[in-house]
Protein backbone atom coordinates (compact mmCIF):
# COMPACT_ATOMS: atom_id res chain seq x y z
CA UNK A 1 0.00 0.00 0.00
CA UNK A 2 1.15 3.23 -0.94
CA UNK A 3 0.61 5.96 1.98
CA UNK A 4 0.65 8.54 -0.61
CA UNK A 5 -2.51 7.10 -2.17
CA UNK A 6 -3.92 6.21 0.95
CA UNK A 7 -3.63 9.82 2.41
CA UNK A 8 -4.64 11.18 -1.13
CA UNK A 9 -8.01 8.95 -0.71
CA UNK A 10 -8.38 9.87 3.06
CA UNK A 11 -8.12 14.07 2.06
CA UNK A 12 -10.74 13.23 -1.11
CA UNK A 13 -13.22 11.67 1.72
CA UNK A 14 -12.51 14.67 4.23
CA UNK A 15 -13.00 16.77 1.28
CA UNK A 16 -16.25 14.93 0.66
CA UNK A 17 -17.30 15.00 4.06
CA UNK A 18 -16.87 18.84 4.29
CA UNK A 19 -18.86 19.34 1.27
CA UNK A 20 -21.89 16.72 2.42
CA UNK A 21 -21.72 18.65 5.92
CA UNK A 22 -21.53 22.31 4.21
CA UNK A 23 -24.73 21.50 2.01
CA UNK A 24 -26.86 19.42 3.94
CA UNK A 25 -26.03 20.10 7.26
CA UNK A 26 -25.05 23.02 8.20
CA UNK A 27 -27.36 25.53 6.58
CA UNK A 28 -30.29 23.72 8.63
CA UNK A 29 -27.53 24.49 11.29
CA UNK A 30 -27.14 27.84 10.93
CA UNK A 31 -30.96 28.84 9.88
CA UNK A 32 -31.77 26.80 13.47
CA UNK A 33 -29.33 29.10 15.24
CA UNK A 34 -30.53 32.09 13.64
CA UNK A 35 -34.02 31.99 14.53
CA UNK A 36 -33.20 30.36 18.24
CA UNK A 37 -31.45 34.14 18.31
CA UNK A 38 -34.05 35.76 16.79
CA UNK A 39 -36.63 34.50 19.08
CA UNK A 40 -34.00 35.30 21.93
CA UNK A 41 -34.22 39.00 20.71
CA UNK A 42 -37.77 38.90 20.55
CA UNK A 43 -38.13 37.74 24.30
CA UNK A 44 -35.78 39.88 25.58
CA UNK A 45 -37.27 42.72 23.16
CA UNK A 46 -40.80 41.54 24.45
CA UNK A 47 -39.19 41.63 27.78
CA UNK A 48 -38.12 45.45 27.83
CA UNK A 49 -41.63 46.28 26.65
CA UNK A 50 -43.18 44.27 29.32
CA UNK A 51 -41.13 46.22 31.65
CA UNK A 52 -41.68 49.47 30.32
CA UNK A 53 -45.32 48.63 30.28
CA UNK A 54 -45.27 47.26 34.11
CA UNK A 55 -43.56 50.64 34.79
CA UNK A 56 -46.09 52.65 33.05
CA UNK A 57 -49.25 50.91 34.72
CA UNK A 58 -47.51 51.68 37.80
CA UNK A 59 -47.29 55.05 37.64
CA UNK A 60 -50.73 55.56 36.06
CA UNK A 61 -51.69 53.15 39.28
CA UNK A 62 -49.91 55.54 41.63
CA UNK A 63 -51.34 58.52 40.19
CA UNK A 64 -55.18 56.64 40.04
CA UNK A 65 -54.42 55.93 44.01
CA UNK A 66 -53.06 59.92 44.74
CA UNK A 67 -56.40 60.61 42.76
CA UNK A 68 -58.85 58.31 44.62
CA UNK A 69 -56.52 59.56 48.12
CA UNK A 70 -57.52 62.87 47.09
CA UNK A 71 -60.98 62.67 46.35
CA UNK A 72 -61.55 60.41 49.22
CA UNK A 73 -59.89 63.98 51.45
CA UNK A 74 -62.20 65.86 49.99
CA UNK A 75 -65.05 63.47 50.49
CA UNK A 76 -64.34 63.03 54.04
CA UNK A 77 -63.91 66.82 54.53
CA UNK A 78 -67.47 67.58 53.19
CA UNK A 79 -68.67 64.70 55.41
CA UNK A 80 -66.68 66.67 58.24
CA UNK A 81 -68.41 69.71 57.01
CA UNK A 82 -71.85 68.14 56.42
CA UNK A 83 -71.60 66.99 59.91
CA UNK A 84 -70.22 70.30 61.91
CA UNK A 85 -73.46 71.77 59.61
CA UNK A 86 -75.97 69.10 61.06
CA UNK A 87 -74.50 69.76 64.60
CA UNK A 88 -74.50 73.20 64.14
CA UNK A 89 -78.06 73.43 63.01
CA UNK A 90 -79.48 70.83 65.59
CA UNK A 91 -77.87 73.23 68.29
CA UNK A 92 -79.75 75.78 67.07
CA UNK A 93 -83.10 74.46 66.79
CA UNK A 94 -82.26 73.11 70.01
CA UNK A 95 -82.04 76.39 71.36
CA UNK A 96 -84.77 77.42 69.63
CA UNK A 97 -86.89 75.03 70.62
CA UNK A 98 -85.23 75.61 74.45
CA UNK A 99 -86.13 79.31 74.24
CA UNK A 100 -89.89 78.86 72.91
CA UNK A 101 -90.13 76.43 75.97
CA UNK A 102 -89.41 78.91 78.52
CA UNK A 103 -91.21 81.49 76.87
CA UNK A 104 -94.19 78.79 77.11
CA UNK A 105 -92.96 77.92 80.86
CA UNK A 106 -92.97 81.82 81.60
CA UNK A 107 -96.66 82.68 80.18
CA UNK A 108 -97.73 79.58 82.04
CA UNK A 109 -95.97 81.11 85.46
CA UNK A 110 -97.06 84.60 84.72
CA UNK A 111 -100.75 82.96 84.28
CA UNK A 112 -100.57 80.53 87.40
CA UNK A 113 -99.09 84.08 88.99
CA UNK A 114 -102.14 86.04 87.41
CA UNK A 115 -105.02 83.52 89.29
CA UNK A 116 -102.93 83.15 92.02
CA UNK A 117 -103.25 87.14 92.56
CA UNK A 118 -107.37 86.80 90.94
CA UNK A 119 -107.49 84.41 93.67
CA UNK A 120 -106.04 85.76 96.43
CA UNK A 121 -107.96 89.36 95.79
CA UNK A 122 -111.04 87.25 95.83
CA UNK A 123 -110.13 85.42 98.52
CA UNK A 124 -109.09 88.73 100.71
CA UNK A 125 -112.07 90.82 99.41
CA UNK A 126 -114.13 88.30 100.78
CA UNK A 127 -112.02 88.70 104.48
CA UNK A 128 -112.61 92.26 103.71
CA UNK A 129 -116.57 92.00 103.27
CA UNK A 130 -116.42 89.06 106.06
CA UNK A 131 -114.67 92.15 108.46
CA UNK A 132 -116.56 94.38 107.34
CA UNK A 133 -119.60 92.53 108.19
CA UNK A 134 -118.52 92.08 111.31
CA UNK A 135 -117.33 95.54 112.15
CA UNK A 136 -120.97 96.81 111.38
CA UNK A 137 -122.30 93.71 112.50
CA UNK A 138 -125.06 93.57 109.54
CA UNK A 139 -124.75 91.49 106.37
CA UNK A 140 -123.54 93.65 103.42
CA UNK A 141 -125.11 92.29 100.19
CA UNK A 142 -122.33 91.39 98.05
CA UNK A 143 -124.60 91.23 94.95
CA UNK A 144 -125.44 94.85 95.59
CA UNK A 145 -122.00 96.08 96.43
CA UNK A 146 -120.14 94.12 93.75
CA UNK A 147 -118.26 96.93 91.86
CA UNK A 148 -117.05 98.53 95.38
CA UNK A 149 -115.83 94.86 96.11
CA UNK A 150 -113.99 94.65 92.43
CA UNK A 151 -112.08 98.56 93.03
CA UNK A 152 -111.02 97.42 96.44
CA UNK A 153 -109.74 94.02 95.19
CA UNK A 154 -108.37 96.39 92.49
CA UNK A 155 -106.01 98.05 95.21
CA UNK A 156 -105.06 94.88 97.47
Amino acid sequence: MNINLTLIAQALAFAGLIWLIATFVWPPLLKAIEERQQKIAEGLAAADNSQRALAQAQEQVNDELKTARTKANEIIDQAHQRANQIVEQARTEAQAEAARHKAMVDAEIEASANRAREDLRRHVSMLAVTGAEKLLRREIDANAHKALLDELAAEI
